[in-house]
């Protein structure tokens, strides 16, 4: 299973930049005949490459709050989805963790623990994306099964004896 941060690579994210104002504005910057400043890019493109950056630093925050709440569930580093910028830098808008998400066989105690490093390692970033909740909440049933198993074990060691007394009320 893997915890991911949702990709902007998408229609919306590159229309946010296109519904902006296209023309050329100075802003205090030197801008060509063309509408370009000094670094080759018109504005709407460095408006974009501002964006991209913003993103990438959230995504790889994102993925490094994963990894660090996971310790050794982590089955992988961080993976990454990039965008080329119009400057031609890569910079990613998605990414992942692998994190080992089977239960402990034969041992609920330690499936329950489990599940909490799960559970925290996916909730873990800022913002929780649809798939990290997703992850917690599967984490939240894996806990609630080895609780249930627990609880079951321990009324099971309890009645030893042979005998069983259920009192409802």
């Amino acid at each position: 299973m893997q915890i991911t941060s949702s990709s902007i690579v998408n229609a919306g994210f590159m229309q946010r930049f296109q519904s902006q104002d296209k023309t050329a504005s100075d802003n205090g910057r030197e801008i060509d005949a063309s509408g370009q400043n000094a670094t080759g890019l018109d504005d709407r493109q460095q408006r974009e490459i501002q964006a991209l950056k913003a993103r990438d630093s959230e995504v790889r925050a994102h993925e490094q709050a994963h990894l660090a709440a996971a310790g050794g569930l982590a089955t992988s580093g961080a993976s990454f989805q990039y965008v080329t910028g119009p400057d031609g830098q890569r910079y990613a808008t998605g990414g992942e963790v692998g994190i080992d998400v089977s239960p402990v066989a034969n041992d609920p105690q330690a499936t329950l623990l489990k599940a909490e490093t799960i559970r925290r390692a996916a909730l873990a970033p800022a913002q929780p994306s649809g798939q990290d909740l997703s992850v917690a909440s599967k984490a939240t049933a894996m806990a609630n099964k080895a609780s249930a198993e627990l609880l079951l074990k321990s009324r099971q060691g309890s009645n030893s004896n042979g005998s069983l007394l259920d009192v409802v009320a």
